[in-house]
């Protein structure tokens, strides 16, 4: 739960910014069954073989997996932005947000310098996808001629409700 609110803030703008589609249709929570269902029925007509859908499957669990440590270490470098912008802990970001305020109102007149400061972070992994081959360059400058707007509203308007995952924008 502690992780949680950053982690909500932290993702929110990542996930504004970066496109996650890839990891998310890997992940065996969210139609695994569907995936392991049409991959038996593959490999009992005879397209593929057990193996292949065993390495097909395999290969989904570790997109997820390497998604969730990419996206943990976006998550921590925009938490380090947060902190390191404020001059506060992330502790104390956590409490505050807890007790209902936003980060604007935590940042108070730091807060274009903290919109300013994640919109960098963000484009910076903006720019890592297009690297990595994740996004066109094409994608990238469309997702950060939006970045600042969204980051943007996200400090001005998440709060925390109180309550696994019960956060509102």
């Amino acid at each position: 739960m502690k992780k949680k609110i950053v982690a909500a803030i932290a993702t929110a703008a990542v996930a504004l910014s970066l496109s996650g589609g890839a990891v998310a249709s890997a992940d065996d929570r969210k139609g695994g069954d569907k995936i392991t269902s049409l991959l038996s029925s593959l490999v009992s007509k005879g397209t593929i073989t057990q193996s292949q859908a065993d390495a097909i499957i395999q290969a989904a669990k570790d997109a997820r997996t390497a998604g969730k440590v990419a996206m943990d270490k976006d998550r921590a470098a925009i938490d380090a932005v947060v902190t390191s912008t404020l001059g506060i802990s992330l502790e104390a970001v956590k409490t505050r947000l807890k007790a209902g305020e936003t980060l604007a109102a935590i940042a108070g007149d730091k807060k274009a310098a903290l919109i300013s400061a994640i919109s960098t972070e963000i484009n910076k992994q903006i720019d890592a996808a297009v690297t990595a081959g994740k996004l066109t360059t094409e994608q990238a400058a469309a997702q950060k001629a939006k970045t600042t707007e969204r980051v943007t509203k996200m400090v001005e308007q998440i709060k925390f409700k109180g309550g696994k995952g019960k956060h509102r924008a």
